[in-house]
């Protein structure tokens, strides 16, 4: 794979200088290590959906479908390489690696880290830092835009030789803790569900220590149950099982998507009962 790169960098760096849009080329040849065949995709990969319309001239569509096939690309690269890294590892450790790798934060790091972000177009205020999933969705637009430039090869390549080696140490991340009820915080915040933990039950243990049992519910929907020694640890492993049926679940997403959007519409409609209310006592 490196002679492949390193021959095709040669081609296209004679190209290059007599291409339309040349610093745009060395922008991403500067991020990852290869240049773009397909520049259109790339430059998709910058636009945020609050520049829906024209730019420069031409009609691009924003990032979001990108965003998704990256999000799914990336997982599976992420773990091809976790699965080769930690031999013996159980499916649990494996999975929670890759979750530590993939989640927002550390995408939107390595988007600054790379200076993607320097890139990234938007209408969101005078500083785009103020958005914070702006940077993580656009890494992950920029994984899809690779995929359907230059394929998984090329994924694999910008992953596991731009990032891991210079970027992220694996192993450290590997071994550290995550916290999975910030994600699934993070996660019903940037789509404005409601998420509510409820201690289910407690009780004493074999050795006479308390047990406790808690439930999480994303908008009213039953997504995962925990248990741990205290609260907090139970609300941890139940927010760990809600994140992972969320994610593999596509018809409880349509479910919790569809609740959101009937309780925004209720809550609309009770304002505006109020509304009417006030000015007919006003009358």
């Amino acid at each position: 794979m490196r002679v492949k790169v390193s021959l095709i960098n040669i081609i296209d760096a004679i190209r290059v200088p007599f291409c339309k849009r040349r610093q745009l080329y060395r922008a991403f040849y500067a991020i990852l290590g290869f240049y773009p065949h397909r520049i259109s995709l790339y430059r998709q990969a910058l636009i945020h959906k609050s520049c829906i319309g024209k730019h420069d001239g031409d009609k691009m569509m924003h990032n979001e479908r990108l965003e998704f096939l990256g999000d799914a690309v990336l997982d599976a690269v992420v773990g091809d390489i976790v699965y080769r890294q930690f031999q013996g590892k159980d499916e649990g450790f494996l999975t929670t690696t890759r979750s530590k790798l993939v989640q927002r934060e550390t995408l939107g790091r390595l988007a600054v880290e790379t200076g993607l972000d320097k890139l990234i177009v938007s209408h969101v205020g005078t500083n785009k830092n103020h958005n914070s999933y702006m940077e993580g969705n656009a890494f992950e637009a920029l994984i899809g835009a690779v995929y359907l430039d230059r394929g998984y090869d090329y994924c694999m390549f910008f992953i596991e030789r731009r990032v891991l080696r210079h970027l992220i140490d694996i192993n450290k991340v590997a071994h550290s803790e995550v916290n999975f009820k910030s994600r699934l915080l993070e996660w019903s915040q940037k789509r404005k569900c409601t998420v509510e933990y409820e201690l289910v039950r407690q009780e004493l243990g074999e050795n006479g220590s308390p047990v406790f049992y808690s439930r999480v519910r994303v908008e009213g929907l039953e997504c995962g149950t925990g248990k741990g020694f205290s609260k907090k640890e139970s609300q941890q492993k139940a927010s760990q099982k809600a994140l992972s049926l969320i994610h593999r679940d596509k018809e409880l997403r349509q479910k919790i998507a569809r609740a959101c959007e009937e309780r925004k519409a209720t809550h609309e409609a009770a304002e505006e009962g109020e509304k009417h209310d006030s000015i007919v006592e006003a009358g």
